[in-house]
């Protein structure tokens, strides 16, 4: 019989360096508020799309042929190669390409852009669009460096632009009905909250050569799991204690598969500690399945939202029951939906995407990657 075991390393109790005892930001000077600088177009959405080496970027390529209310006017990517292979399976124009980001933004004038770049490229996205007062829908998460995210928070408010982040987990009716039971006071005060976000693995999974070797350089995404499924809990329980900071992260990570992935964690686990709750984020890509799904505890009793539509609800003392949670607001339909809405200020930023909220996300993830991976042993 053969025994595997894999250790992993603990990291005492860190204060966030933006945090205190209260919750309270320490670290940077409030950043002065004025009001966004919102679309006044009508009709389809013009997006550009910058870069083409995140996998979702073929989600948002297939949605554009599909759909009536989202125009592509322009793409940039260092890669023509990578364009014109992408560009043959969804039929888009060669005109759309640019090799210049700056010439693709002055060109084709967008109302916002998707950024489908490593998380290390975001910045390069908000230094350029900023300044000419373009909104941002970047994947998650937002960053994995808190100076990153509070220089990007200096640029929305002096440029009066919009930088949302996108998880899947925001278009989740089981998420927003959790989010409900909470806020309504049905199931309140929030005490411990679980999250389990991730699947086999990048590799595992058949993710393109171009997404694997940028998601495994820690240069590029800032660690592995920790941060590709860590920012999912990380944004989860900042909503579910209504945007207060944690007071503690504390992170142990490992490498269970270092002939896979000999650069960065495959696993981790992020416990949060608030004045009057505990988050534990377990974040692999060592899961036998794709899990995206949390367990919120109350004292009233507890709710299980997993993907899209499965929610179970239990009260004190009584099995867990299934609920069929209600339909999301039209605007909360899906992230393309919501960016055109939002872009022209038809409806409130939602704040799983605000960049408040992500902000805070990024601070714990620079805290959380720090972990030192230890290699499982077998």
């Amino acid at each position: 019989m053969q025994i595997r075991f894999f250790v992993i390393v603990c990291m005492g109790f860190m204060m966030l360096g933006s945090c205190s005892s209260s919750g309270t930001r320490t670290d940077s000077q409030p950043v002065p508020s004025a009001p966004v600088k919102f679309s006044t177009q009508s009709g389809p959405l013009r997006i550009g799309i910058i870069g083409l080496v995140h996998g979702h970027v073929e989600g948002l390529l297939w949605q554009a042929s599909q759909r009536g209310d989202l125009t592509i006017v322009g793409i940039h990517d260092p890669s023509r190669a990578l364009f014109d292979r992408l560009a043959s399976k969804y039929k888009l124009d060669p005109a759309l390409y640019h090799a210049s980001l700056e010439e693709m933004l002055d060109t084709a004038k967008p109302e916002a852009v998707s950024v489908m770049s490593s998380i290390a490229d975001h910045g390069l996205a908000v230094e350029a669009c900023a300044p000419r007062g373009i909104h941002m829908l970047l994947e998650k998460p937002l960053a994995f460096s808190k100076s990153d995210a509070h220089r990007f928070e200096i640029l929305a408010r002096k440029h009066r632009v919009l930088i949302l982040t996108n998880f899947e987990t925001s278009w989740y009716a089981s998420v927003r009905e959790a989010g409900r039971l909470v806020e309504s006071g049905e199931r309140a005060p929030v005490r411990r909250m679980v999250f389990r976000h991730g699947h086999k693995g990048p590799k595992e999974i058949g993710c393109s050569p171009e997404f694997l070797a940028w998601l495994t350089d820690p240069a590029e995404n800032g660690g592995g799991a920790v941060v590709d499924f860590g920012c999912y809990g990380a944004v989860l329980s900042t909503w579910m204690m209504k945007g207060l900071r944690p007071t503690s992260v504390t992170a142990s990570t490992s490498r269970l598969k270092p002939e896979v992935y000999p650069r960065v964690d495959d696993d981790a686990t992020v416990v949060l500690t608030y004045p009057t709750a505990t988050a534990v984020i377990q974040a692999s890509w060592a899961w036998t399945h794709d899990t995206k799904e949390m367990d919120v505890y109350t004292e009233r009793g507890s709710i299980h939202a997993a993907k899209w539509d499965d929610l179970q609800v239990r009260d004190e003392n009584a099995p867990a029951r299934v609920v069929s949670p209600p339909a999301k607001p039209t605007h909360l339909e899906n992230e393309w939906t919501y960016l055109r809405k939002v872009v022209r200020g038809e409806c409130e930023v939602d704040p799983l995407s605000s960049l408040e909220f992500n902000v805070i996300v990024a601070e714990i993830l620079d805290e959380a990657r720090r972990a030192k991976p230890l290699t499982g042993s077998r």
